[in-house]
């Protein structure tokens, strides 16, 4: 079978008696399977596409260095000396402890507002302790600048509302007694 002319007067280089397909081999028969066809071929990959690829394959250790030993954890291994609980593993810094008065004095300021400027406060000394020392707790003393200050202001407002309401009262009031 051959594909038919282009259309128009112009001759096509690809059309000639080319045929569609390429001809049925005559050594497959019905019903049988058809062998697999060789595709390209990576130079770079494995063999066997499927298989899986062990870098390692075939390496050996050095002849002047003995295997290394592995003992089960939270042993060494023999040749290297103990490890001693803690070693190598930085430990979390310790929390300073005006941030944690600060926190609490400022916390108490709900219930007694005369503490929660004075948590506030230490809240500050502990943040400058805490930059020179490189202890832990800056979040703790921030919280309690933060609750204090808060609270502070509350305290502030309610007692400018008590002045004001005292003055109304003194300034409505009527000075005459009458006995």
């Amino acid at each position: 079978m051959t594909n038919p002319p282009p259309p128009g007067n112009w001759n096509d280089p690809t059309w000639s008696a080319q045929p569609s397909s390429p001809a049925p081999d005559p050594t497959l028969v019905a019903g049988q399977p058809v062998p697999a066809q060789p595709g390209p071929v990576d130079p770079y990959g494995p063999a066997d596409p499927y298989a899986p690829v062990d870098p390692y394959a075939g390496a050996q250790p050095p002849a002047a260095q003995p295997m290394p030993s592995y003992a089960p954890p939270g042993y060494a291994p023999t040749g290297y000396p103990p490890q001693y609980a803690g070693y190598g593993y930085p430990q979390p810094p310790k929390t300073n402890g005006l941030a944690i008065a600060a926190f609490v004095l400022a916390m108490l300021g709900f219930t007694s507002c005369i503490t929660a400027p004075v948590g506030a406060i230490l809240g500050h000394v502990a943040q400058k302790q805490i930059r020179l020392s490189g202890e832990g707790g800056a979040g703790i003393a921030k919280a309690a600048i933060i609750v204090g200050w808060i609270l502070t202001g509350f305290l502030v407002l309610i007692l400018a509302f008590y002045a004001a309401a005292i003055i109304y009262a003194i300034a409505t009031s009527d000075n005459g007694s009458s006995y």
